[in-house]
């Protein structure tokens, strides 16, 4: 399928490993030039700068400034946003309970799961609004509409992040850009299966292994297994283009392996 995204400019949140590299990465084979942002740029967007395929950032994105210098460096080298990808954020699990999750964890979790993406896209908009066309594509998660006491700051931010992304379709359609959000359930990245990552932290508070974690985690999923980063990109390169997806906004995409079939 020809997605005719050659020669847009793309923002990615988040862009130097998991989801938001794969996205950065299918982007760029789509003829894309990304400007890619994260707080360390690894090895990969390295390499994709040197080629001319990519800018890429380092930049704190939980800070009140960081999604706009991000989006600013692409409007002042190449002149305009065509895509935004939201993709970045964490996730801590919470094994001792809602009760001791602190104001300040709450706040970090908003700040970099929610109000991460309102800056990007506060930032990225006008010069869509003035193109008359472009596509917010948005990463959130199952625990948008799964809660989950274990993550319950992160569920809840998910929740209000796809809220927002409708909201910001209803407004700004009639001005020809699209937002739309994709809802991944576990995805093996470094996020679930890393060091430090949920299959770990939650070994560590249960006596289980991180590897029985994963396993009980993929059994969920009908299909049994995580989804893949490149299959979370290969959705969100579909939504950004305007040839397949011209007619696709407000909406929220699953892609969960059928993790929530009986839930949602």
């Amino acid at each position: 399928m020809e997605l005719d995204l050659a020669g847009r400019v793309a923002v990615v949140t988040g862009a130097s490993r998991g989801i938001g590299l794969a996205v950065t990465e299918t982007l760029v084979a789509e003829g894309v030039h990304v400007v890619a942002g994260a707080r360390k740029p690894g090895r990969e967007l390295e390499e994709l700068t040197r080629a001319g395929k990519a800018h890429a950032l380092a930049v704190d994105l939980g800070t009140a400034d960081g999604p706009g210098r991000l989006v600013e460096l692409a409007l002042n080298e190449l002149g305009r946003v065509d895509i935004l990808v939201n993709n970045v954020g964490a996730v801590t699990p919470r094994p001792n309970g809602f009760l001791l999750v602190t104001d300040e964890e709450w706040t970090r979790s908003i700040t970099l799961n929610l109000l991460s993406a309102v800056r990007a896209t506060r930032a990225a908009l006008p010069t869509m609004v003035t193109a008359g066309r472009g596509s917010v594509v948005t990463i959130a998660s199952i625990n948008a509409h799964l809660p989950d006491p274990g993550v319950i700051d992160y569920s809840a931010a998910k929740a209000a992040l796809v809220n927002f992304t409708k909201s910001v379709s209803k407004e700004f359609g009639p001005h020809g850009v699209r937002a739309n959000a994709i809802n991944p359930g576990p995805v093996a990245t470094d996020l679930w299966l890393g060091t430090g990552g949920v299959a770990e932290t939650v070994a560590a508070g249960s006596g289980a292994t991180a590897g029985a974690v994963a396993d009980e985690a993929a059994s969920h999923a009908v299909t049994g297994r995580f989804t893949q980063p490149a299959e979370v990109a290969n959705l969100a390169a579909f939504l950004a283009a305007d040839r397949v997806a011209g007619n696709i906004t407000g909406a929220t995409f699953t892609l969960d392996g059928g993790y929530t079939t009986e839930t949602h």
